[in-house]
């Protein structure tokens, strides 16, 4: 009776996913169900075609199997070009499998879109930034996820060739469908001798024996034949090149970092995204979506590379500590603290090489999947022995009661060509590592919005100039403030660090004036300056976040002088101010 449900429901969903797919999409997009590569390329495009004006669309590269990477950028030409603006740069699916961190691509560009005008806070937050999105950086991935079975976690690397088993050949045995059901499952076989039993709560879970019982069932591992006829199963499955191990920075070889391919910028989109965002050097924030376990991570990703500067870390616990809030249940962690040392991580090369702020949004807490009358449950692994969790039993309960069966598959017998009978079950494709969709419009738009309130804090900067002063003659003083109300700085701490660029440059110059002088105003009120030695009328500065730095100018001539700030991160501000007394201000 269960299995004839099972099949009625898997059909119900592949019906359901063939007809969502099929539809037409239009703007404003839907998030109640699951965009495919080809879908997420119309949604770009119907994006783009909506809202003409303040959109471009643009090919970044192509992947290993042609797939285009497409990238929109966000940017309102009333308010200056691209390049003059904070950049905030967005990306997901990096890892074929991690689905929903695309759709949180797509609904950023959605609600900033078509909320523009509408909300202050989107408007202002537009105006001021120019946004870069690219909602699936795996092209392949996603396309083979949808098109293929797959288990909840499989197909996450590039589609780069690799000889598993050494024997000559490239991506030959992998797992497979045997069943036809659309999802690799786990394979079982009865055995006396074997590590599990039935669990007497729920038959669907198997429990490890105690010493002195006897056993009932083997793992085989997940469903699939031999099929390069060398008597081993699934041994040489797609190939693994992990696209979040493969960035220029701190790469570290296959037999340090499983999945970090030959050589860094193996992945030819990986390599591509990386000229793109070199060609976009005012990127000061970077969101990276991933799944799963509810996080968002700040970098370092390995210790030796020692505890970023204080006043980033100032900067990152000001976003981490707000986006907990936004986003309830997700905690704001250290990378190689809180979770494993990562190497040729694509936020230590954002954070290293671009210069930005950099988080990774681990998506979605399947210990929300809960039916235990609370709203969500303590995560719990497997015991080494692979004794299922609370979570997991409490995830069943879920499937059964909220899901209607949907998101497991019931063991059934089969028929294998090497193992004789067995039985074959488990976590079907679209579950576990995702949420099913009824619960997937409040992931994206919470996620979406931390994106939504750091761009609220990349840096603004002001110019204000306070005084100009006579002193004698054409010889004249002027001080002139910069403010940041921004929470991130002009420039990071960790570029400034490494010497990536130079700092933004605050500047002196008039047609018939001379800067006999210039330096940061350390006291207002003694006089007290810091003058520079060499070219005064040029200044290297940092302005901080939800901070001011001051300068005075001694200056010879008459007429006009102009003031202007000129950062990679925060734009351009002039000002053009005449040597006449004015006003002073405090």
């Amino acid at each position: 009776m269960r299995s004839k449900r099972t099949f009625v429901i898997t059909a119900v969903m592949a019906l359901t996913i063939m007809v969502s797919q099929a539809q037409e999409v239009k703007v404003p997009l839907r998030f109640d169900f699951y965009y495919s590569y080809e879908k997420v390329v119309e949604a770009l495009k119907a994006l783009h075609s909506a809202y003409p004006g303040m959109t471009s669309l643009d090919q970044v590269g192509k992947s290993e199997e042609g797939r285009v990477i497409w990238a929109l950028t966000i940017n309102n030409p009333a308010t200056g070009e691209p390049l003059t603006k904070p950049g905030v740069y967005v990306d997901g699916n990096i890892h074929g499998n991690e689905i929903q961190a695309g759709e949180v691509c797509l609904y950023l560009a959605n609600r900033l879109l078509t909320y523009y005008g509408k909300l202050d806070d989107i408007t202002k937050v537009v105006d001021r930034n120019v946004f870069y999105i690219i909602p699936v950086v795996n092209v392949d991935g996603r396309a083979h996820f949808f098109a293929d079975a797959n288990t909840p976690s499989s197909n996450r690397g590039l589609r780069i060739p690799v000889d598993d088993d050494h024997d000559g050949l490239f991506d030959e045995d992998g797992p497979d469908d045997i069943d036809g059901d659309g999802n690799i499952t786990t394979m079982r076989i009865r055995d006396t001798l074997g590590r599990f039993r039935t669990d007497p709560a729920d038959k669907r879970l198997m429990i490890a024996v105690k010493p002195g019982e006897k056993g009932e069932w083997t793992r085989l591992g997940q469903e699939g034949i031999d099929n390069d006829g060398d008597g081993q199963v699934n041994e040489d499955g797609e190939g693994y090149v992990d696209g979040n191990r493969n960035w220029g920075f701190n790469w570290n070889p296959p037999y340090v970092q499983r999945g970090a391919g030959d050589y860094p910028f193996e992945g030819t989109g990986i390599k591509a995204i990386a000229e793109w965002m070199f060609a976009r050097p005012n990127i000061i924030m970077v969101f990276a979506f991933h799944n799963s376990g509810g996080m968002y991570l700040r970098g370092p990703s390995f210790k030796a590379a020692g505890e970023l500067p204080q006043g980033d870390i100032s900067v990152y616990n000001y976003l981490g500590e707000n986006i907990e809030k936004i986003v309830p249940g997700y905690e704001y962690l250290i990378s190689w603290k809180d979770l494993y040392s990562t190497y040729g991580d694509f936020t230590d090369f954002t954070n290293n090489l671009i210069g930005s702020y950099s988080l990774v949004g681990e998506l979605y807490q399947s210990a929300t999947e809960t039916f235990n009358g609370s709203d969500r449950l303590k995560d719990e692994e497997r015991s080494r022995s692979g004794e299922p969790s609370e979570g997991e039993r409490q995830r069943l309960l879920f499937n059964d009661n909220v899901a209607q069966g949907e998101l497991f598959c019931e063991w059934k017998p089969y028929k294998h060509p090497l193992y004789g009978d067995i039985e074959i079950g488990g976590w079907a494709k679209m579950s576990t590592r995702m949420p099913p969709p009824f619960l997937l419009q409040e992931l994206v738009h919470r996620n979406a919005s931390s994106v939504i309130f750091a761009a609220q804090y990349t840096p603004k900067v002001a110019m204000d100039v306070f005084e100009v002063k006579k002193i004698e003659g054409d010889l004249w003083s002027i001080r002139v403030r910069l403010i940041n109300e921004g929470a991130m700085p002009s420039v990071t701490y960790q570029t400034i660090k490494n010497k990536l660029y130079p700092k933004d440059i605050l500047s002196v110059t008039g047609k018939g004036i001379k800067v006999i002088s210039g330096g940061e105003l350390q006291d207002p009120y003694t006089g007290l300056v810091s003058y520079k030695e060499f070219k005064p009328g040029v200044q290297m500065c940092q302005v901080p976040g939800f901070g001011k730095i001051e300068y005075q100018f001694l200056v010879s001539g008459k007429g006009n002088v102009v003031l202007k700030f000129e950062s990679r991160k925060a734009g351009t501000t002039t000002q053009t101010v005449p040597l006449k007394e004015k006003v002073q201000k405090k």
